[in-house]
């Protein structure tokens, strides 16, 4: 965000039920943290901005992009949720019934640092998939608070179902054609298999797809220099998109392709 920040306004809240954000009995659908967005920069006084989502976020992402078109300016989306049925055995499992009772005994420390030496050792012998488990061993960390642990199962439960994926957004993918759209993704997705990002890039004409050779599911953590190079390159050489209510009525009355 720093190097973001030198050239752009950022805004990278923690979303409800998330980080320090408060963590309320409520909605946590993508259309929630959609509107929730929407708020927050209608109240920061921004009436556009390029959306950027990581994973859940991509899924918010395009939801943004579906409810409130008139204030997106481009589409991001990395590793993203929301495009196919494919989604890791862990984020699958944490949808079972009583999931919320087992979660607690995944955050606990004993359990975490041996998920940590495993991801040493991984990267000791030299797979890609350390930060994935890290990053996973640090969000399982935060599951000890009942008001987060709770949160993010609702959260879960809204997309994933224990046979994958519940939300996909392939049927309404033709809208995105008036959007410069920008798919970033690691090829050693332990998440999300990089065969989502393929797919839709040649679903959407026009669309532009960045792979990151030696990336897991977080590319910007990964491989932080390109990842900025590639974002700011998109921004800078790309048009905000133009839309009015005629063209958006046009663009829903045609048939996906």
């Amino acid at each position: 965000m720093p190097a973001l920040a030198r050239r752009f306004t950022v805004i990278a809240p923690d979303l409800a039920g998330h980080g320090g954000s408060d963590k309320p009995k409520g909605d946590y659908s993508l259309g929630a943290h959609a509107s929730a967005l929407r708020d927050l920069m209608v109240k920061l006084g921004h009436d556009q901005a390029s959306i950027v989502g990581h994973s859940l976020g991509g899924g918010i992402a395009m939801q943004f992009s579906y409810q409130f078109p008139e204030r997106c300016e481009r589409l991001a989306l990395i590793d993203s949720g929301g495009l196919g049925r494919d989604v890791s055995l862990l984020l699958r499992a944490a949808t079972l019934p009583g999931s919320e009772f087992v979660l607690p005994l995944l955050a606990a420390t004993r359990l975490l640092d041996a998920g940590e030496r495993a991801a040493g050792l991984l990267g000791r012998i030299g797979l890609r998939a350390r930060t994935d488990l890290e990053e996973m061993a640090r969000g399982h960390a935060t599951l000890s608070d009942a008001g987060a642990r709770a949160a993010f199962v609702h959260t879960l439960r809204s997309v994933v179902e224990p046979g994958g994926q519940r939300v996909d957004a392939g049927n309404r993918l033709y809208l995105a054609q008036h959007l410069p759209f920008l798919l970033l993704w690691g090829e050693h997705d332990s998440i999300i298999p990089v065969a989502h990002a393929r797919a839709t890039h040649a679903q959407v004409p026009g669309s532009r797809l960045e792979l990151f050779e030696d990336s897991g599911h977080f590319p910007q953590l990964d491989e932080p220099e390109r990842f900025i190079d590639v974002l700011v390159e998109f921004i800078e050489t790309t048009e905000p998109a133009p839309l009015d209510g005629e063209r958006w009525r046009a663009l829903l009355g045609s048939e996906a392709p």
